[in-house]
């Protein structure tokens, strides 16, 4: 059994969503003194794609990138997963950070600030997150991890282990959607299903798009993705999971 003293060791990987390349450098930097891993992009798209390819503890987002809508993207952001966020705002900019809370925004900091400030608020946001596991575990009947052939993946650590110890990242996506597999073993899932059960609902998620996901999961646990065994496609109803589940509490 994974150790969950060692599991939870990892260093916070931090996402910095912001135009300015002086202050994404100096937020790099500080926050990587801090013992946390930081990746700085410098729009919404680029946002997406690491936080589908990544592992994500929680994103600094700057309200105001050129040419796009930081609300319209922190709202995408709650959809996809329960992710911690925290806005950048202007000074003038208070309507935006009451809508940014409301939609689910921990906390904000106000420009200009001080990285010292910002590492503050971000350790005290992972503070609540980590005292509020359980809430996230409510929803999972208070289980702490599945294990199937071999691999374990702790749902408090977000992390995968596989059969030789190795610890394998996943990406927001790919988790949500093996904690659904791994929570109805042996059934028939229709796309629609899973999309639900992995809560994936997006307005960029959607139809056959949940195949590429089933994709990259099999290419991080597949023997063999080309022929999968674990997850079994099932021509014209879904997907299965074929593997036997335990559940560890």
């Amino acid at each position: 059994m994974t150790d969950d003293s060692q599991a939870t060791a990892h260093p916070p990987h931090i996402l910095v969503v912001d135009d300015d390349p002086a202050l994404r450098e100096l937020l790099q930097g500080y926050l990587g003194e801090a013992d946390m891993r930081v990746t700085a992009v410098d729009s919404g798209r680029r946002l997406f794609e690491v936080f589908d390819e990544e592992a994500i503890d929680l994103v600094v987002l700057d309200l105001r990138l050129p040419g796009e809508d930081g609300l319209a993207l922190a709202r995408q952001l709650r959809e996809r997963a329960p992710v911690p966020v925290i806005l950048l705002t202007g000074r003038a900019e208070e309507a935006d950070r009451v809508m940014g809370l409301e939609l689910g925004a921990d906390d904000y900091v106000t420009k200009p600030f001080s990285p010292r400030e910002l590492l503050a608020r971000i350790r005290a946001v992972l503070r609540r997150y980590q005292l509020r596991a359980p809430d996230e575990a409510a929803r999972d009947d208070q289980r702490r991890a599945f294990r199937f052939a071999g691999w374990e993946l702790n749902l408090r650590t977000r992390r995968l282990t596989a059969p030789d110890g190795r610890k394998v990242e996943l990406g927001n996506h790919e988790f949500s959607l093996l904690m659904a597999f791994c929570g109805a073993p042996q059934r028939v899932l229709s796309r629609d299903q899973l999309l639900e059960l992995s809560r994936l609902h997006s307005a960029e998620v959607y139809d056959r798009a949940i195949d590429v996901q089933v994709l990259r999961l099999r290419r991080k646990i597949e023997a063999d993705h080309g022929k999968p065994t674990l997850i079994v496609t099932e021509r014209g109803a879904g997907y299965r999971f074929n593997a036997a589940v335990e559940t560890l509490y």
